[in-house]
This record gives structure tokens, C-alpha cells and sequence, in this order.
């Protein structure tokens, strides 16, 4: 972290705060989040508010906050939330990007927390804790994301989809392009990050009720949820994602081959024969898309 004497022309920390009809929070965040930053950096940090096609007041309660270290970048409509933070991490110009919610969610006071990892972790995120006034369902659909994401990444992942992350700008912008214009961009830039050989750090938070009402529908963006997990692992790790449907189709076969011959006693069924073939030819494609994707490695690293 830089000294409080230090003149840099490139400020340390670029903080971005994608924003959506947030007139009534966004205030409040970005001059708690000012406070914060003041006392531990002044004059090395920038805010990026990028609002997303606000229909109300949103950028107007940002503008009237009049401070020199706020930049408003403004969507000419609704394009997503995960477009909105390409957009910041686009034009941050901080050695660190830091992602935030505009809604009041995350507190201020826990920057530092994740800031005193900053020099050691490529991405350091705030997980959730049962301390956080999130609401049951969420709860309950996060526990599943956080699971297959740990199966597919082969580490513990705490928290999927937390919007409060740190991580070093110039990894951010090499991932942009893998980021969903949606809600989703949390999920697949941490597969990205940990499938990618980078680190990962987990700080305890206690996140905040939202100001406003929520614009995540659980069974519309919960479903692009797991399928952005699904489509992050083909890219990164395929055999754990085919490896299980080969074996699902394998097992079904043979299960069916058992029966007939030895319960039913009739022939061996055509059937059986489709479902292992379609095991093989699923495998293969595994193999294959996992040597793509070594391949791939091979040539950036």
C-alpha cells in the first residue's frame, strides 16, 4: 500500500461500483467508501461509478456528491450489471481494481480487511457469513453454487457469487472478455481466477440488507448461474464436467444390460449398446477438449 507521502501519477486502487436505479444507497456508499480510502490513501485512489441506464436519480445523487476523486460513466441504457463492471474495469487505472455493490451491501470498514492481502493474492474476496442479512433462499442457492463451483475447482470456494472482490487490474482486464454482460460475472471470474493457476484469498464479512429492492430473479439468473459454471468448466476443466455424464451414461447401460440378462433373461439389448457407446464418444470429447484447452495454456504461459 502506498505511503500517505508517495506521489504516483497511477492511482493504487480503482474502486467500481456498477449502478442500477440505486438513487436512495449510492450516496451513502460512495462517500462512506471515500471516508475509508481518505484515511488510508489520499490522493491514491479512484471511484468509477458506472451507471447502467439508471431510470431515476441515480447519477444526479452522484454528481451532487461533487468529489474530485468520483468518476461517473453512464450507459446510454440498461445494458447489465456485468457489463457495467467490464465498463469500470475498462477504465480503471488503479494497480488494483476493487468491486463493490452500489446498494449498500458492503461495508466501507471492510476494504482494509481485504486490502491487507493485496500484495500476496491475485484476488482476494469478502464471503458472506451466517452474520449477513441475506435472505434464506439466496442462502440456500448460494450453498449449491459454492458446491459444484468447489467440485469444478478442486479448492474450497466460500462464497461464488459475491459482488466484493479485490484483485489486481492487470488480471482483471486480461479476463474481461470471459465476463457476461448479466449478474453472473462474479461466478466466472472466480472460475476463471482459480482454474487459471491464480490465487485466492476468503476475508469473513458480514454483509448488509440492501436499500431498494432486489433485481436478481432467483429462478431466471439462478439458472444462468449454473450454466455460466457449467460453461467456465468446460472451458477450463472439461473432464469434470464429462468424465460424470460418461459415467452416467455408462452405468445406465450396463444397469439395464444386467437386468435384461440376468433378471429378465432375454438377449443383450440395443439399448445397452447405445447408452455405453454414447459413454465412450462423451469421454472422448472430454479427452480431447482437455488437451485443447493444455494447448491453450501452452501457448499464453
Amino acid at each position: 500500500m502506498p505511503s500517505q507521502q508517495s506521489e504516483r501519477a497511477q492511482p493504487y486502487l480503482s474502486v467500481i461500483l456498477p449502478m442500477y436505479n440505486e438513487q436512495a444507497a449510492v450516496g451513502q456508499t460512495v462517500t462512506g467508501v471515500t471516508a475509508v480510502l481518505n484515511k488510508l490513501m489520499a490522493g491514491h485512489f479512484e471511484i468509477i461509478v458506472v451507471d447502467d441506464g439508471s431510470s431515476d436519480d441515480s447519477a444526479a445523487a452522484v454528481n451532487a456528491l461533487a468529489l474530485p476523486c468520483v468518476r461517473l460513466i453512464q450507459h446510454p441504457y440498461n445494458i447489465g450489471n456485468g457489463a457495467a463492471v467490464k465498463t469500470g474495469i475498462r477504465q480503471a487505472k488503479g494497480t488494483y481494481i476493487l468491486l463493490m455493490d452500489a446498494d449498500g451491501q458492503h461495508r466501507p470498514e471492510d476494504i482494509p480487511r481485504l486490502l491487507e492481502h493485496a500484495e500476496l493474492y491475485d484476488m482476494v474476496v469478502g464471503a458472506r457469513t451466517n452474520e449477513s442479512d441475506t435472505a434464506v433462499h439466496r442462502d440456500l442457492a448460494n450453498t449449491v453454487y459454492n458446491r459444484l463451483a468447489t467440485y469444478i475447482c478442486g479448492r474450497p470456494i466460500d462464497d461464488l457469487t459475491s459482488g466484493f472482490r479485490l484483485i489486481r487490474a492487470e488480471l482483471a482486464k486480461s479476463l474481461v472478455y470471459l465476463l457476461p454482460n448479466t449478474f453472473s460475472y462474479p461466478s466466472t471470474i472466480t472460475l476463471a481466477v482459480v482454474r487459471g493457476g491464480f490465487s485466492l484469498k476468503y476475508v469473513p464479512i458480514a454483509a448488509r440488507k440492501r436499500v431498494g429492492k432486489s433485481k436478481i430473479n432467483l429462478l431466471v439468473d439462478g439458472s444462468r448461474f449454473l450454466t455460466i459454471i457449467l460453461r467456465i468448466a468446460v472451458f477450463f476443466a472439461p473432464l469434470k464436467v464429462f468424465i460424470p455424464v460418461s459415467l452416467f451414461f455408462f452405468l445406465s447401460g450396463f444397469s439395464w444390460y444386467v437386468y435384461r440378462v440376468f433378471f429378465v433373461g432375454t438377449g443383450f439389448p440395443p439399448i445397452s449398446s447405445l447408452f455405453m457407446t454414447t459413454a465412450v464418444v462423451i469421454f472422448l470429447i472430454g479427452l480431447v477438449s482437455e488437451q485443447i484447452t493444455y494447448l491453450r495454456y501452452g501457448k499464453e504461459n
